[in-house]
């Protein structure tokens, strides 16, 4: 089994009661909502690949104002036509608040579209696991980080 760890790092910005996501499709095809953030370049800090990964999905300019904490997952994938694949993942989980740009979709990116959803609405959503995480970890800022 062919082993892979991707380190990335992700933004819970939250203005006026509205949590900033963008929409970006699963394996299957099925849209689904997530945090902007995206995966580390090689020699990239984790601070600068937030705020670029934010501008890029969303058209907005951050300030990272805290690191909320860190979660690591790990699966195992089965690939199609090749050997199945021992996902690690490790996500870095920062505060932003928004300091310029504007709202726009992503071009020839992972993700389609960005815009604001009110916290309350956000369990209705179509969305993925780490979106639940994050909120969990702004919500509670456990002391370790660990979510």
């Amino acid at each position: 089994m062919r082993r892979r760890l991707r380190v990335a790092a992700y933004a819970v910005c939250v203005r006026d009661g509205r949590l900033l996501l963008a929409r970006s499709a699963n394996d299957d095809g099925v849209p689904e909502w997530v945090l902007p953030g995206g995966g580390m370049e090689h020699g990239e800090d984790p601070y600068d690949t937030v705020r670029r990964e934010v501008a890029e999905e969303t058209g907005y300019r951050i300030e990272v104002t805290g690191l909320l904490g860190v979660h690591s997952h790990r699966l195992e994938r089965p690939r199609r036509l090749r050997r199945p694949v021992d996902h690690h993942g490790v996500r870095i989980v920062y505060e932003g608040r928004v300091t310029g740009g504007e709202l726009r979709p992503e071009t020839g990116g992972s993700t389609d579209l960005a815009a604001w959803h009110d916290l309350g609405a956000v369990p209705d959503l179509r969305r993925i696991a780490l979106v639940d995480i994050a909120l969990r970890l702004w919500r509670e800022r456990p002391a370790g980080g660990r979510g």
